[in-house]
């Protein structure tokens, strides 16, 4: 199985977007910019074909005029100066005079045949006609003709700057066509590429605060809408569920009448203390606390008056802790405080003595009635009276129970734990 997974072959990277249209843009401009630039040779040649033609034909009709004199009196002499005269200023590579008879009376060469002649004559000899007879008259009779040969000598030179006025027109053309596609490419991409990259920042992030801003194009303006609407929901659900997390969190570690932290939390950050304490060489303080009266206050003036004590109970606590000590219900009357750090040991008896202090003002019950509830608290520290979490507990409750058996209202420190002696 692995040896013919591995001879599978590799899959082909995909083409961006951005690839894609930069090779149909290029490929139209190409495509656009070669048909016209055909179109255009096209057209240009064969108006220069036509304007060749017209040329030969007009310098015909003037050599026509000029030797119409020695065709009549048969001067070949005359002619043939005639001919010289007007074919050297013209590109004409031969001329002919023949009378009414078909005899040539005079003719005219222009001579140069050299290696360049035959060059230019194979490149441009498709352009110019072979040859032109044209008449010639007098008094509306014809008494002669002329035959005329064209030459290309200056065709080719002409046809080659045009060739290249075209080609840098062309050039030009591709290049401006090339530019304006690519803006349109941006146009096109740029709006689409902050569409990934916000899709993946929020996949890989979970940042569904994130936004995408509008496009130009009215439908990818659309698209990007409707993306930052589902990312307003998500943002929503994702704010829903945070504050249920919160919520849930602090029920499962919180008590929900006093709100104060529970049993399970208050151990587990015991746990944390301690171990801080113990790199650190310091202290951690457990109060153990106990409500006196509280069974005859609920039983005497109902629940409601029993939850009323607990939430004063908790409230007048909090007050007499200092930031970063931790107070908890255990359950039932039963409280525990976490003093977190501890410099001396009498700092927490000090704590106590305020808890203690602070219980002896009345608590105004539902019913109208008002009650003292005194606090009896124990008191353990580590390391002195215990080296973990739980015996630490135990220590302070067991000091708290010394302490409600010798007076209520009052507070105790743990024992130290006896050395063990072997026999």
């Amino acid at each position: 199985m692995s040896a013919r997974m591995s001879n599978k072959p590799a899959r082909k990277p995909r083409p961006t977007l951005d690839s894609v249209l930069r090779r149909a843009h290029l490929s139209v401009s190409l495509i656009a910019v070669l048909a016209a630039g055909l179109t255009l040779t096209a057209v240009a040649l064969l108006a220069l074909r036509v304007y060749s033609d017209q040329n030969l034909r007009l310098v015909a009709r003037s050599m026509s005029y000029t030797v119409e004199g020695a065709v009549v009196f048969g001067d070949s002499l005359a002619a043939r100066e005639a001919l010289a005269l007007i074919g050297v200023n013209e590109d004409i590579d031969q001329a002919q005079v023949s009378d009414q008879a078909g005899k040539v009376l005079a003719r005219w060469e222009r001579g140069e045949h050299g290696t360049r002649y035959y060059i230019e004559r194979a490149l441009t000899g498709w352009m110019l006609p072979d040859s032109l007879t044209f008449p010639i008259t007098r008094n509306e009779q014809a008494i002669g003709s002329i035959r005329l040969v064209p030459h290309s000598r200056s065709l080719l030179p002409f046809l080659l700057s045009g060739l290249t006025c075209l080609l840098a027109c062309l050039v030009l053309s591709l290049v401006v066509a090339v530019r304006l596609s690519r803006s349109m490419e941006t146009e096109i991409t740029s709006p689409l590429r902050h569409l990934a990259e916000t899709a993946h920042r929020v996949r890989r992030d979970r940042s569904f605060e994130l936004r995408v801003p509008p496009a130009n194009i009215a439908e990818l303006n659309q698209i990007n809408d409707d993306f930052n609407a589902l990312l307003d929901e998500l943002e929503a659900w994702q704010s829903h569920l945070q504050k249920e997390h919160a919520s849930l969190s602090h029920r499962a570690n919180h008590d929900s009448l006093t709100g104060l932290s529970n049993r399970a939390f208050m151990e587990a950050e015991l746990e944390r203390a301690i171990l801080e304490a113990r790199v650190g060489n310091g202290k951690v303080a457990v109060l153990f606390l106990d409500s006196d009266r509280f069974k005859y206050i609920n039983d005497t003036f109902g629940h409601a008056s029993g939850d009323r004590v607990l939430v004063t109970i908790a409230a007048r606590i909090k007050q007499q802790l200092r930031e970063g000590d931790l107070v908890a219900r255990l359950g039932g009357d039963e409280f525990a405080i976490v003093l977190k750090p501890l410099r001396n040991s009498s700092d927490a008896m000090h704590i106590a003595d305020n808890i203690i202090a602070a219980m002896a003002q009345a608590i105004e019950l539902p019913t109208g009635n008002s009650i003292v509830s005194s606090l009896t608290i124990g008191v353990a520290v580590f390391p002195d009276h215990a080296i973990d979490a739980i015996s630490l507990v135990g220590a302070a409750d067991e000091a708290m129970y010394r302490a409600k058996q010798a007076q209520r209202g009052t507070r105790q420190v743990a024992r130290l734990p006896q050395p063990h002696i072997h026999p």
